[in-house]
């Protein structure tokens, strides 16, 4: 395929092939696969395809050849305002510290709006939704056809994903998906399973205080970052089932071992 001049130079264009070829390319069985360092710009924007044996690429890219629908520089960004969010924010007021959990997610607030078009107000809020999970724009439209246990076959997200995402993180988009499953090795949960994506941070809530301090963690359970909000938070059988959701699992361990 040869590219039109406005097709070469526009961003926008990039992104969007980006997101729809690197988990088609990457979701072939891994006979098939190249290591990813041997993938990256395999296709030349001087406007013509260059090609490997097996893949081609739209330019220098990181992707994730486990999870090939992870948003990499979405998730890395995601990572870093997690990281960033003030303790003082974290320990304030519920209210404040899960609207800045969800802008280092890279999700709106968003209320008013019905569930399924980009309602966020469940988000972090009960013990299921508790994932950031942020995925390449070609996998939001992925369906749950049973492969996640305790999930509704279909949940369909894609509308709402694309609603709710906050361009500035990068391309792809954030959704909180569910974090049932999470507690297996390796993790059965909606990320990882519909979405072949990883999480960007998981918010569990700490038995180590009586559930009042949640931890955000990464993929592999490594602590980011804490906090012990006030005000009004959600209701104590909700925190004590999300621990309980992921107790014997990697992303328990911070939360275990919480000072």
């Amino acid at each position: 395929h040869r590219f039109t001049s406005s097709e070469r130079t526009d961003p926008m264009f990039r992104t969007t092939m980006l997101a729809r070829v690197v988990p088609r390319i990457l979701s072939q069985p891994k006979s098939l696969a190249y290591p990813v360092h041997q993938i990256a710009g395999a296709i030349s924007w001087s406007g013509r395809v260059r090609s490997t044996r097996k893949f081609a690429i739209f330019g220098a890219i990181k992707v994730d050849d486990e999870y090939p629908g992870t948003a990499v520089q979405r998730m890395e960004m995601s990572r870093d305002r997690a990281r960033a969010i003030p303790s003082d924010v974290l320990n304030g007021e519920w209210l404040d510290a899960r609207q800045a959990i969800l802008d280092a997610c890279g999700l709106r607030d968003l209320t008013s709006v019905p569930p399924g078009q980009g309602n966020t107000s469940h988000c972090f809020n009960d013990f299921n939704h508790c994932d950031c999970t942020t995925m390449l724009g070609e996998v939001q439209m992925n369906q749950n056809h049973g492969q996640v246990s305790g999930i509704a076959r279909g949940n369909m997200l894609g509308p709402g994903i694309k609603a709710a995402s906050k361009e500035e993180l990068g391309p792809g988009g954030s959704w909180c998906t569910c974090i049932l499953g999470a507690n297996q090795d390796p993790p059965m949960d909606v990320a990882h399973l519909q979405f072949r994506s990883r999480v960007s941070f998981k918010l569990v809530w700490s038995p180590t205080n009586n559930f009042q301090t949640f931890v955000l963690v990464d993929d592999e359970g490594d602590l980011l970052n804490q906090g012990t909000p006030t005000g009004n938070l959600p209701p104590l059988n909700e925190r004590k089932m999300n621990f309980q959701v992921v107790q014997g699992g990697k992303y328990a361990r911070a939360a275990e071992t919480l000072v």
